[in-house]
């Protein structure tokens, strides 16, 4: 089934006074960059909710999936608890990220860092419906792991 879904524009209210909007980094970036509304820090093994300060208009059909950063993770642990995060497309709220510090050194950041990334992908929900068996998968695995 061919999914057709076509964005003209990432809808987005900014809800702080110090809110940054997504954005990419590169031209061709599959990932919007989520940017801390506020300074906070993390000793190892401890987690905080992060607002971003932004709400997002996603499209019927777009889920937002908030995604560690590489570098975050690399350089100092720091990565998102329930990575991915997801974002239905009929929430308005204001996107906040729960990090978890899995480093070994404290983490400070301030208002305006890369704290996560989004990135928008299309996705099908079918209506659910109860069998009594499933049909074959089409190959030998069946119910083997």
């Amino acid at each position: 089934m061919a999914v057709d879904i076509a964005v003209e524009a990432l809808h987005v209210r900014l809800l702080r006074a110090r809110a940054r909007p997504p954005a990419r980094t590169r031209p061709g970036d599959a990932g919007y960059d989520l940017f801390s509304a506020e300074s906070f820090s993390l000793w190892p093994g401890e987690r905080v909710t992060v607002p971003t300060g932004v709400a997002v208009a996603l499209p019927a059909g777009i889920a937002g999936l908030v995604t560690p950063r590489s570098g975050l993770a690399a350089g100092h642990g720091i990565s998102v608890v329930n990575g991915p995060g997801l974002i239905d497309p009929n929430y308005r709220g204001e996107i906040r990220v729960v990090l978890v510090n899995l480093g070994d050194a404290r983490f400070e950041a301030a208002v305006g860092d890369r704290i996560a990334q989004l990135l928008l992908v299309p996705f099908v929900a079918p209506e659910t419906c109860v069998v009594d068996a499933l049909p074959p998968s089409g190959d030998d695995r069946g119910e083997n792991g």
